[in-house]
């Protein structure tokens, strides 16, 4: 009376020993959809645009009009919240309207 042959009763009377000794062997794989496998967007928002120009340049290009390329940095696009007090030349392939209102508040522009 050993329960039948091979693996027989996997998932029945010897499920004990299937959790225990092949807890792969019922895994679940699965489909992704193509909206999965896309990259997501590098993303920085207007408000840590300061402090980046802070400590990739210093203090003292704070004072003067500054460019500074987004995507060179590895950010895809330019978000609006927060605030900024530089005026700065902006480089990104792409932004949203706030983050430009932002920008242009400041005296700076944005360039794709």
């Amino acid at each position: 009376m050993r329960g039948g042959k091979g693996k027989a009763g996997g998932r029945k009377h010897f499920w004990i020993r299937t959790v225990k000794y092949e807890p792969d062997r019922y895994k679940k794989i699965g489909f992704k959809p193509p909206s999965a496998l896309e990259p997501a967007l590098e993303t920085i928002n207007v408000g840590e645009l300061e402090n980046l120009v802070f400590n990739t340049i210093g203090a003292d290009g704070l004072k003067d009009r500054v460019e500074i390329d987004l995507a060179a940095l590895g950010y895809n696009k330019l978000l609006g919240r927060g605030s900024i007090d530089v005026s700065l030349n902006v480089k990104v392939p792409s932004y949203s309207l706030k983050a430009l209102e932002k920008i242009e508040y400041a005296g700076g522009s944005i360039t794709e």
